[in-house]
Parts: structure tokens; sequence; C-alpha cells
């Protein structure tokens, strides 16, 4: 890590000056300790393959969930493992949290294994970008996630005589005719998260792929306030009334449920819900239905990388070595993406075992891509981290828990955003 630039008042920051690293004797064996949130049905089912393939060969596996689907409540332990100096070897973390860490120097260098295994020439430019701090790599993706999904149960729309939508007009005719059945038209999960994932799906669509990144990656004020925002916001306060009473503090994976067991018609959620819905023997196109939220060619991706910690002793550094090499093995791509909804960080993997929902997503990505319609998550932490991601959600929770107007909305956002920079 000798190459790497310091910058000592944001490792004070985040670290407090404490050395990094866990004391423990060193052996032999390859030893990971895993720091992760995934923690549900389809999710446990992918780390449960990671965990097997790195004890195959020849690994020792910690595991250290964490639940918590947004990965809020991880950042909070990772937080006091690394001030107390007891940073795990591989945690799951995403977009410019990884360059933070980066530059507090708490990171390992991967650069050896990376060449070794040929990474510049089988990940996309854009990952690369998300996992190289200076040049060097310092952490592994796991998958591509497609955040702009709507999840159908296929039967209970049926029952209104209505189709997964393609615009947001047709989004809330549908919706208003499953309230008129008694049918929650919408599952969702009162978190800050899941506001945030609905909202930026509404952003994409009625704005744009240039007006989303204007608004979450330039932050330009200007947008935040404009009329377009204001129609989001408008989107977002009919979309409040589609939610059931108990939405408040629900998970997820609990609201997935509800789209499967028929009682929600959709529900809005990245495709680790394909996950779920995989995991427990449902069928794509014929138990539920999978289609992009409305927009024009837009694609909104979420990626998950394992960041290796700068930890002490070779039987740790030998593992985070081992399991850098399987995270992007094609054997382990393929077996994750399956179980996890998502689909490989890795270029040139098979599409057999991959399913329509999977397939349309790997199609999708590489048209958006050439289009310019490829944007990064906000609310999942890939364009936009820390205070200004947290500003978002506050605003945008706020507004969908209570009568806030779109006006006041739009202002609120604009100052949150500034004072977050």
């Amino acid at each position: 890590m000798s190459s790497f630039k310091r910058n000592s008042t944001l490792k004070a920051l985040l670290l407090g000056g404490v050395v990094l690293g866990c004391a423990s004797a060193a052996q032999a064996q390859p030893t990971a300790e895993v720091l992760h949130y995934w923690t549900s049905g389809g999710e446990a089912k992918a780390v449960k393959a990671l965990k097997e393939d790195f004890e195959a060969n020849g690994g020792k596996w910690v595991d250290a969930p964490v639940a918590g689907g947004g990965g809020d409540a991880q950042n909070a332990v990772l937080r006091s493992r690394v001030l107390s100096g007891d940073a795990p070897a591989a945690v799951q973390i995403k977009g410019p949290n990884i360059r933070n860490w980066a530059e507090a120097g708490a990171l390992a260098d991967l650069d050896a294994i990376g060449k070794e295994e040929g990474w510049d020439d089988i990940l996309p430019p854009l990952l690369q970008d998300i996992v190289k701090f200076d040049g060097h790599y310092v952490a592994v993706p796991v998958n591509i996630h497609r955040v702009d999904w709507i999840w159908a149960n296929p039967e209970v729309l049926a029952k209104v005589g209505a189709d997964v939508p393609t615009t947001w007009a047709e989004f809330n005719e549908t919706a208003e005719k499953l309230k008129a059945a008694g049918i929650t038209p919408l599952a969702h999960g009162g978190q800050p998260w899941q506001d945030a994932t609905i909202f930026e799906t509404v952003v994409l669509g009625i704005g744009g792929a240039d007006f989303f990144n204007k608004a979450f990656v330039d932050r330009d004020l200007d947008t935040l306030r404009s009329d377009t925002m204001k129609k989001v916001f408008d989107q977002m306060r009919i979309i409040r009334g589609f939610v059931d009473d108990d939405f408040s503090g629900r998970d997820w994976n609990l609201a997935t449920a509800m789209v499967m067991n028929g009682k929600a018609g959709m529900q809005i959620m990245g495709d680790w819900a394909k996950g779920e819905f995989l995991a427990a023997g449902k069928k794509p196109g014929v138990d539920f239905v999978c289609a992009p939220t409305p927009s024009e060619g837009g694609y909104i991706l979420n990626s998950d990388s394992f960041a290796m910690f700068d930890v002490k002793g070779d039987d740790n550094k030998s593992g985070q070595a081992l399991l850098a090499k399987l995270i992007l093995g094609e054997k382990f791509q393929e077996t994750f993406n399956v179980y996890k909804g998502s689909i490989p960080a890795r270029m040139g993997v098979a599409k057999a075992k991959f399913d329509d929902c999977a397939i349309k997503s790997m199609n999708d990505l590489e048209a958006a891509s050439s289009k310019g319609t490829l944007v990064g998550s906000a609310a999942h932490e890939i364009s936009t981290a820390g205070a200004v991601r947290g500003a978002i959600m506050d605003v945008v929770t706020e507004h969908f828990n209570s009568d806030m107007s779109s006006d006041d909305a739009v202002n609120k956002l604009a100052e949150a955003i500034e004072l977050a920079l």
C-alpha cells in the first residue's frame, strides 16, 4: 500500500488514528472473516455458495452477517470494528464508500492477484472505476444489480384486467384498479433506503438519464429545484396512496413476499427481489413477471463488491487472495448471480443458466451503455454516498410520510444536499 496516497485528515476522521489489522497468530490455512448483510432467503443462498466454494478450496470462512438490506447497520458495525483496530478481512462495500476507505489507508492492494487473474480484461470499465483507487485494485466486484424493476404477480394483475405498466400514467391506472379491488397496489417497506429506491426510479422515468446525473452526480441546484423535480415529487405523492397502512419499517423481502403471496400486485425493487422468488421455488414468467420501471431505455446500476481491508497475518492475507480469485471465477460468477438474482460482474459468462429476467438485464445494460442512459444508483451508494445520500433519503422519507408540498420538497432537497456537500 506504500504507493497509495494517504489522506491524513480523512484517516483521522474515519479511523481516529487507530492502527489497523487483526493481531491473530499466523496460521497455514487461508482465513477470511467476511462482513456482509446478505441475510434474506436468496441472498443467504448466494453467500452460502461463496462460503462453500471458499472452504472447498481449503479456506476457513468466518461469517459475520449484519441484518439490514440497505447496509446502513453494517456500516456502523464496520466503523466500530475499524476504530477498535479489528478490521474484518473482507467487507461488502460499494461505490464511493470504497474510495473513502481507500483514501483513509484502510484497504489492501490487490494488484498482484488482479494481474494474475487478468481483471483488466474481464471487468467492464465502469466496474473497474468503482473498485480501483489511484489505479490500484482495492476491492472485487461480485455482480451487477439493476435497481429499476417492477416485480408483479400476474394472477393478481389478471383479476383487474391489467398488464405490467410501461408508463407512469399506466402505473397509476393499474394501481387504482387494484386498490378498487381491495388489493394493495404496491408492496413497500417504509425504510429510507426503500423510499429512495422508488424515488430514483421516478427521477429516471420522468427526468431521464441526463437529468438524473445532473441531480445526483453534479448536484446541480437548479436541477434539484426544477419543475421536473416537482413532477417527481408529485408522482411520489400519488404512489404514497398505493401502499398499505402497515408499510412502516417493513423489510424489503417481506414486501416481496406480499407480491409472492398475492397480497399485493407489484413491488418496485432491485433484482435481489428475484432471488426471493427463486428461493421460494417460483418461476419467472409464470408465478411472477419482471419489467423495467417506466423510462426511455434507462438502467440504474447497483453493484456489490468486497473490499479487502489491510489485515495482518499470512493466513488472513492468503485468505483474501483466495477469496478474491474465487469471486471473479467463472464458476462462482454463474452460481452466485443465479441465486442472487443479479448478473455477472465478469464479462463473457455463459447465459445458459440465467432466466429471462437476467438475460433482459444483460441486454438492457448493453443497450443503455451504448445509448448513454446507464446511471449509477444514488439510493444504493454507487453515484452518491455518505452525507449527500443521507440528505436525499431524509427529504424523500419526510415527504413520503407527511403532507409536504412538492414545492417545499424540492427546496428542502436542494438545501439539504448543499449543506451536505
